[in-house]
């Protein structure tokens, strides 16, 4: 399986894992999280593989979640919901993504991504 960045161009953290990739000549398709957002069903399938609570998934910082005032909202609705309201907006989603055959990792944490090397 190749590695998939889904990011955000504008976003420092997905700059930051961007590069990192880079410099560690690790592979990697460059995927849009607005242009491309994923689907309900990739959502779905990464989510598990992550192992991590839907609500991680979550970018609670982003503009959209306030306005949505999904940190109320969240614990009143089913996952099916939930993955579907994230499939629905790609700045929903916390970014960036990376989905690898080992593993899928959300957020940019050196230490996590070093599983790629």
């Amino acid at each position: 399986m190749k590695n998939i960045l889904i990011e955000y161009p504008k976003c420092s953290t997905c700059k930051k894992a961007k590069k990192w990739l880079e410099e560690n000549n690790i592979e990697f398709e460059d995927r849009h999280i607005i242009e491309e957002t994923p689907t309900a069903k990739e959502l779905a399938e990464w989510i598990k593989a992550s192992e991590l609570d839907i609500k991680k998934w979550f970018n609670t910082s982003g503009l959209k979640y306030k306005e949505l005032n999904l940190k109320e909202k969240l614990s009143n609705m089913s996952d099916k919901e939930k993955i579907e309201l994230l499939a629905s907006d790609g700045m929903l989603i916390k970014r960036p993504v990376l989905v690898s055959d080992k593993g899928v990792l959300i957020g940019f944490n050196e230490d996590k991504w070093n599983i790629l090397k």
